[in-house]
């Protein structure tokens, strides 16, 4: 029951209120979305990065998670539940392989590979992969392996993602291994409450 439940469940209210505690750590909020989870509990992903390396440590997974938690712990006392059954909270970066949900991604990641569904027809197409052009007319321009230069507008596209390819992995910027030295330790510390 809960699955079709999320599935109704808009994610706009529930972004507002996830946005103020990303950007009070210096983050950028990359995705809000529904996942399914094991079992019959879906998954809030909520994927963000440091604007300044694209990544996420693993101690900024933690303090958002629970800062997200404290304000949805809240908002359920005062009898203002956002999400009015049983779900698992899933902070995470993006990953090499990120998805492009904004139209500026085509623009940062322009020339690197991508896979895209679509949600409509373009050009006779609903499925696209190759590489981004970036941004001409307020839409996005992949050149498609099999029909050439294709431009879509943001409302059509249904999922996108970076195809990891070893030029993509040479682009990111190596993510620190400090962090995982302290990797047990910070979850053995973290307590979600369950």
């Amino acid at each position: 029951m809960a699955k079709l439940r999320f599935r109704l469940l808009d994610l706009k209210p529930i972004h507002d209120l996830i946005l103020p505690e990303v950007t009070a750590l210096g983050l950028d909020l990359v995705r809000v979305a529904w996942v399914s989870g094991d079992g019959d509990e879906p998954s809030l992903q909520i994927m963000a990065e440091r604007p300044e390396t694209r990544q996420l440590q693993i101690a900024d997974c933690a303090t958002l998670s629970r800062r997200i938690s404290e304000k949805f712990d809240a908002l359920e006392e005062a009898g203002k539940d956002p999400i009015p059954f049983a779900y698992r909270l899933e902070v995470s970066s993006p990953g090499i392989d990120r998805p492009l949900v904004k139209l500026q991604d085509y623009a940062d990641w322009a020339g690197h590979e991508a896979n895209i569904k679509l949600a409509e027809l373009v050009e006779g197409r609903k499925g696209l992969r190759g590489n981004i052009i970036g941004i001409v007319d307020d839409k996005a321009v992949v050149d498609d392996r099999k029909s050439g230069a294709i431009a879509f507008p943001m409302s059509a596209v249904e999922n996108a993602r970076l195809v990891l390819t070893d030029r993509l992995i040479a682009a990111t910027a190596p993510i620190s291994m400090e962090e995982l030295e302290d990797f047990d330790e910070l979850d053995e510390d973290f307590d979600d409450g369950d």
